[in-house]
């Protein structure tokens, strides 16, 4: 399966510890298609549809499912947690998602 950046998977997240988000659910991936190629990790973030409006989630629309990403709970998961892609995000989403992971991690 090509994993590319800003594609929407399915991933099971379990198991977790404490407030990580938990189950299987859809995710995006953030670490860029070069590293997707080469290695057996994937940088991704969740996605939720119950949030309230933080400055580090992202409103996003799946399907016909609005939701968030959660780019305050990124993580770096095995590809063999990934059950199966499901969509990819809009230009105008993967452009607010890129604001928002420079304002949040680069200083």
């Amino acid at each position: 399966m090509e994993l590319r950046q800003y594609q929407i998977v399915l991933v099971n997240l379990d198991p977790t510890i404490g407030s990580e988000m938990r189950k299987t659910r859809p995710c995006v991936i953030i670490s860029p298609d070069e590293m997707n190629k080469y290695l057996q990790t994937i940088v991704i973030a969740p996605l939720t549809s119950n949030s309230k409006s933080y400055p580090t989630r992202v409103a996003v629309k799946h399907g016909k499912t609005k939701g968030w990403v959660v780019l305050d709970q990124i993580r770096t998961i095995d590809r063999q947690r990934i059950v199966k892609l499901l969509d990819k995000l809009t230009e105008k989403e993967i452009g607010n998602i890129k604001t928002v992971i420079q304002e949040t991690y680069v200083l």
